[in-house]
């Protein structure tokens, strides 16, 4: 009897740990506090600059330099994190990933200059392709009238995790400081890789006899032989690089409206508020592209958002020009995550897994050039980044439009 019941137990264990939606679950989980950690990082560390000896007419520099020099280093490993997923499996690449983010933590925390600070964004680059390869794994196991739901569920929870960390951080700031908050995030992002080497029964690699670097080769070369492929990348990225342009320096808006003691709490609530709106917009723009079509659906969402885009600029006050940010947020982020529906489309089911590694490289180097365009945009005014803005995602919304045409 003893011998039955342990045998049931570990057999539903097994069921539950390979079933789509727990691991729709867990993936959820994992890239909302990853999320939450990046909203933070990017929200808070013009707050944390000062403590490192920068001083206040440099932050908008060091800004730029944060998000240009800490993203390159883990950009040339990005196509051997697919072609290891594919010899050892997802669950170690996976959980790399979140060893990369507590390491890139703990080097912020013992920051004594902001060159340290940029080491730890740095060492954040080794985390890139691992949300693509989640995508992949749910791929395997969820069916398709389901998929564009649960990528949008997933990948909306990103973005919410980026917009309501910074609210959850901003009370922590203002009572024990920016470093307490990290030593939490890296007790965060322990519990997520405990969780992730516990609940994810990972997938059985393929034989292969390549070498990793002829591994890389290819997937680079699949990329570059497919017409949708090479339009849809650099489309991604006019879309998105106007969105980290404006997330980038809104916290330095704020400031311009708000005068009072609360400042941490304050940011927190402006760039985390759209976090609220998504929850809705996310999942219902994956319903909307499953019933009529991903690539219609993105299309014409992007472009409602470049409508948008120039109203923050206009706003009085603090709470109008919280509002505008949250719905113009909200939308964005619905937006972005249904474009991992529309590039997991595009890619050979064979591929998709070493090609899904490469699915946030329009975002990081949107997060690169958006930052350090802002550096020059708002020499004159902060406000210039909302037309700017806008002028990016309509160039990226007609990239969309011609790679969506592409076979």
């Amino acid at each position: 009897m003893v011998y039955k019941i342990r045998q049931t137990f570990f057999t539903d264990q097994a069921a539950l740990t390979t079933s789509w939606l727990w691991l729709l679950t867990l993936f959820t989980v994992a890239g909302f506090f990853e999320s939450a950690f990046w909203g933070q990082l990017l929200a808070f560390t013009p707050l944390y600059l000062p403590l490192v000896g920068v001083a206040p007419g440099e932050i908008p520099l060091w800004l730029g330099r944060i998000a240009v020099f800490g993203g390159l280093l883990g950009i040339p490993f990005v196509p051997f994190w697919g072609a290891l997923a594919d010899r050892y499996g997802h669950k170690p690449l996976i959980v790399r990933a979140y060893v990369a983010l507590l390491i890139g933590a703990a080097l912020t925390l013992i920051a004594t200059s902001p060159w340290l600070v940029v080491l730890g964004r740095a060492a954040t680059g080794f985390a890139l392709g691992s949300t693509g390869l989640m995508m992949a794994a749910l791929a395997e196991r969820t069916p398709a009238r389901r998929l564009g739901m649960a990528f949008a569920i997933m990948n909306g929870a990103g973005p919410i995790g980026a917009f309501l960390g910074p609210i959850l951080g901003g009370p922590v700031i203002d009572a024990w400081g920016i470093r307490t908050l990290l030593v939490l995030d890296g007790g965060i992002l322990t519990l997520c890789i405990a969780g992730l080497l516990l609940g994810y029964q990972g997938n059985q690699p393929t034989p292969v006899t390549d070498s990793l670097w002829q591994m890389a080769v290819e997937s680079l070369r699949h990329i570059g032989q497919s017409p949708r492929l090479r339009t849809l990348f650099p489309a991604l990225f006019l879309l998105f690089t106007g969105w980290m342009l404006a997330t980038t320096y809104i916290p330095l808006i704020v400031p311009t409206y708000y005068h009072g003691e609360r400042l941490g709490f304050t940011v927190g609530l402006v760039v985390g508020a759209g976090g609220l709106l998504a929850m809705l917009v996310a999942p219902l723009l994956g319903a909307l592209g499953d019933r009529y079509g991903c690539w219609r659906v993105l299309i014409a969402a992007a472009t409602v958002s470049v409508l948008l885009w120039p109203l923050p600029a206009f706003m009085p006050t603090l709470w109008s020009f919280g509002v505008a940010w949250a719905i113009l947020n909200g939308l964005t982020t619905g937006v972005f995550a249904l474009s991992f529906t529309v590039l997991a489309d595009a890619i050979a089911p064979a591929m998709r897994g070493r090609i899904m590694c490469f699915a946030y490289l329009p975002l990081l180097f949107a997060n690169m050039l958006g930052p350090g365009l802002g550096a020059l945009i708002t020499q004159q005014t902060l406000f210039a980044i909302f037309p700017v803005a806008a002028a990016l995602t309509a160039l990226g919304v007609g990239a969309v439009g011609w790679a969506a045409v592409q076979k």
